[in-house]
């Protein structure tokens, strides 16, 4: 079953992390899509602009509608996804779990519903 795993994260600390704590968090990273792929599990996943580049759209009498930014304000903004092929939900959960952005945000797992 394919899990979209949604990353949310305070953009303002990573923005302001220094140059050195920055490689640290990259590699991280790396490190766990190295990981995700030996898995077999990785079918996507990018890291997102911040909130400040969104545009949202909407439908308002029949005219489209658009602005800058998010629909609100949060403590923690989407910062990134990973597309998932899992077994079952446990696995979601533990790919999920691993990710270096624990303790500083939180990853929201939603199942892909098939069309």
């Amino acid at each position: 079953m394919q899990y979209l795993l949604l990353i949310y994260g305070d953009e303002r600390a990573a923005a302001a992390m220094s140059p050195g704590e920055l490689e640290v968090s990259e590699k991280a990273w790396y490190d766990y899509d190295g990981w995700l792929r030996a898995q077999g599990w990785k079918l996507a996943g990018d890291a997102l602009q911040p909130t400040s580049t969104a545009t949202t759209v909407r439908e308002q009498g029949g005219a489209v509608l658009t602005t800058d930014g998010p629909f609100a304000e949060t403590k923690e903004q989407l910062g990134g996804y990973y597309l998932v092929d899992c077994e079952h939900l446990d696995q979601a959960i533990e790919a999920a779990s691993r990710m270096p952005i624990m303790g500083r945000g939180s990853v929201e797992i939603r199942p892909v519903r098939e069309m």
